[in-house]
C-alpha cells in the first residue's frame, strides 16, 4: 500500500527537501506541499492524504493548531498528522501531543526516521525521536500521579493492563503479541479497546495517560511511544 503525504513547511528548501525524501521511498507518494498553515488545512481536507508531515511554526497557522485542525478531538475522520520542527523544546512536543500529533521529530533525525515516523503515523502507530521521547517519559515518571487519578470509562482487565504497559514502553502491535504471546489480531484488538476504555485518540495518549496515572514507570532505553 502506497502512503499518500502531504509535507507543509514554510521554507522551500526544507519542504523540498522532505518531499524528495519521502518520494524517494517506493510506498510513499507526496501528494501536496503547502506553505502556511491555513493552506496545509485546506490541502488536507481537499486531498486527503493519509500522513500530513507538518512544521511546528508556519505564517497563519502554526503547527500545533493545524494538528488541533486535523486530528484534535472532536474531529470527524482525523487525518495523522507527524509534527517536525527545528527546536527541541517541551512546549512543542506536549502541545503537539496533546492536539493529537501522531509523531514528533527534528528536522535533523535523518531520512530513516523520519520515513519511519511516516509510516508509524499511517498504520496508526506513533514515533518520537529517541531524545524527546527519553526527556518526555523522565519528565511524565517524575511527576506526582495526578490528583484526580483519571479512571477509565470501563475497568481495564488484567490483560489491557498488561498491553497498556506495552504500549506505553513503545512496543508495537506485533511486539505487543510476541511478548505476551498472543495474536496479531488480538493485540489490534486489545489495543482498539483501550483507546476506547481511556477516551484516547492515538498510542500516544494511551502512553500519557498510563504515565500521568503512575500505572507505568520508564524503561531503561525507551525510544518510541
Amino acid at each position: 500500500m502506497t502512503v499518500r503525504v502531504l509535507v507543509a513547511d514554510d521554507q522551500d528548501l526544507v519542504r523540498t527537501g522532505l518531499s524528495m525524501i519521502l518520494d524517494a521511498q517506493p510506498d510513499i507518494e507526496v501528494v501536496g506541499q503547502a506553505a502556511d498553515g491555513h493552506a496545509a488545512v485546506e490541502l488536507a481536507h481537499r486531498l486527503r492524504p493519509d500522513v500530513c508531515l507538518v512544521d511546528i511554526q508556519m505564517p497563519g497557522l502554526d503547527g500545533i493548531e493545524v494538528t488541533r485542525h486535523l486530528a484534535g478531538r472532536g474531529v470527524p475522520d482525523p487525518i495523522a498528522v507527524v509534527v517536525i520542527t527545528t527546536f527541541d523544546l517541551d512546549e512543542y512536543v506536549h502541545g503537539a501531543l496533546r492536539a493529537g500529533a501522531r509523531g514528533f521529530l527534528l528536522k535533523d533525525a535523518g531520512p530513516a526516521l523520519l520515513v519511519q515516523a511516516v509510516h508509524a503515523a499511517a498504520v496508526g502507530d506513533a514515533l518520537i525521536a529517541p531524545n524527546i521521547t527519553r526527556r518526555l517519559l523522565a519528565t511524565l515518571a517524575a511527576r506526582e500521579p495526578s490528583s484526580r487519578r483519571t479512571q477509565p470509562i470501563e475497568p481495564l482487565t488484567e490483560r489491557e493492563e498488561e498491553v497498556l504497559t506495552l504500549v506505553a514502553r513503545g512496543r508495537t502491535n506485533a511486539e505487543i503479541a510476541a511478548e505476551l504471546f498472543i495474536g496479531l489480531t488480538t493485540a489490534k484488538t486489545h489495543v482498539a479497546s483501550l483507546l476506547t476504555k481511556i477516551g484516547a485518540r492515538n498510542r500516544v495518549e494511551v502512553a500519557m495517560w498510563a504515565y500521568d496515572t503512575g500505572r507505568v514507570g520508564p524503561e531503561p532505553g525507551s525510544t518510541a511511544l
